[in-house]
């Protein structure tokens, strides 16, 4: 349910709501938030609530530090980890400079923006995302360990799989959080988890996506485990992947070939966005994650592959990106990607039916290869007209910077 402001204030009077948390992301997309009470809420949506940004990576630092958070009542929800009794609700915010300008690096603005593009060229996206994590146990002082919480394999059931109440009670919030998850099993990796949820606009799927981490951290630290989205926190098991669902609407055909195909042609430039830490390309090229740019129907050893679903629910999954991402500027960026790819009128290569991660070296030379380091992709990303195009300097250079 999307609520108004006047919904919202109601809800708030009428359900004990003692604190309301206004949330938003810094520019690598970890949530951030501040409380305020009951009392400021009236203020919060007529002039905003200010917060000092100096200390939040991309925002400007010291110097022009003074920011505004106006919530967006439509992105209500409870935190039910909470207290039922003196409520918890969470909502996330606009940022604004004091003039009432968009900070140029509010990520979600950013996807605003592609949103708008995409609607002015006659078409509409929808996302999903699959987030794979790792359940850790935690030390005697409760700091998180690399002890996996199970060893169970794909898809195995309780009592090897010990993850399987802890799934549960993540699908339960989510539930009454009003995000709908469509299914959730064990992964391969010791005690390496996955949870899908239903596609959804741009903006809600992003926000989704930032909220499900929190849940499932949240549920993870009730139980007394640590919750890993990192992309290879373990050395010799598969690494974490958050597989991205595309699905195009509009025009006079069948836009997704050419969505896919603006996909592939921007990839090499877009990969420190989907892939932002060194940890990332640890992960790429081994354990179903893609090294190489290619597609193929339903294989999973490809970057891009379209799954066997017809209808509204035919798509393509994207394989590369990781947990560590912003949703906001992955969902943008791909926006972008297949716009291009429908603007130029772009054709899909021929479809790569084999195995990659078995082929030959002679097959390989074929196919382009991701970035295979996070300096390749921010030479990549720093070097692209496509990049600066759509994202301000001042984002580009945060990400390249960020492991120096």
């Amino acid at each position: 349910m999307k609520y108004s402001e006047k919904e919202v204030m109601q809800y708030v009077a009428e359900e004990d709501v003692k604190f309301i948390r206004l949330a938003f992301c810094d520019v690598f997309g970890r949530q951030k938030n501040i409380a305020i009470m009951p009392g400021e809420l009236q203020r919060a949506f007529e002039y905003g609530v200010a917060i000092d940004a100096s200390a939040i990576a991309g925002f400007g630092g010291e110097v022009r530090s003074d920011l505004i958070l106006r919530p967006d009542p439509s992105t209500l929800s409870g935190l039910p980890w909470r207290p039922e009794s003196g409520r918890v609700v969470r909502m996330y915010c606009d940022i604004m400079r004091p003039d009432g300008s968009t900070l140029e690096t509010d990520t979600r603005a950013i996807l605003k923006s592609a949103v708008a593009a995409s609607e002015a060229a006659g078409y509409s996206f929808d996302f999903g995302s699959e987030l794979e994590f790792y359940l850790f146990k935690t030390d005697d002082r409760g700091e998180p360990t690399r002890e996996p919480y199970d060893h169970a394999g794909y898809m195995d059931i309780a009592p090897d799989d010990r993850g399987e109440n802890i799934r549960r009670e993540i699908c339960l919030t989510l539930e009454r959080m009003g995000i709908q998850p469509e299914s959730s099993h064990h992964e391969e990796g010791p005690s390496q988890n996955e949870i899908d949820f239903r596609y959804s606009d741009p903006l809600t799927a992003a926000d989704n996506a930032v909220t499900f981490q929190s849940v499932v951290k949240a549920v993870a630290a009730r139980n007394g485990l640590c919750a890993d989205f990192t992309p290879k926190p373990l050395r010799d098991a598969p690494g974490s992947g958050m597989h991205i669902n595309v699905s195009v609407h509009g025009g006079s055909g069948d836009a997704l070939p050419q969505v896919i195909a603006g996909m592939m042609a921007k990839i090499r430039d877009i990969t420190l966005f989907l892939n932002p830490t060194r940890a990332s390309f640890e992960r790429l090229g081994s354990c179903k994650a893609p090294g190489y740019i290619s597609w193929s129907s339903e294989n999973r050893s490809q970057l891009i592959r379209i799954p066997a679903a017809t209808g509204p629910y035919r798509r393509a999954e994207l394989r590369s990106a990781d947990p560590t991402a912003n949703p906001y500027l992955a969902f943008a960026l791909l926006i972008h990607a297949g716009l291009y790819g429908i603007s130029h009128c772009l054709e899909l290569p021929a479809p790569a039916d084999i195995n990659l991660f078995t082929a030959s070296d002679e097959e390989l030379r074929a196919f382009s290869h991701l970035p295979a380091s996070y300096a390749e992709a921010a030479a990549c990303a720093q070097a692209s007209g496509f990049v600066r195009d759509h994202l301000p300097a001042a984002i580009i250079e945060t990400y390249a910077r960020a492991e120096r």
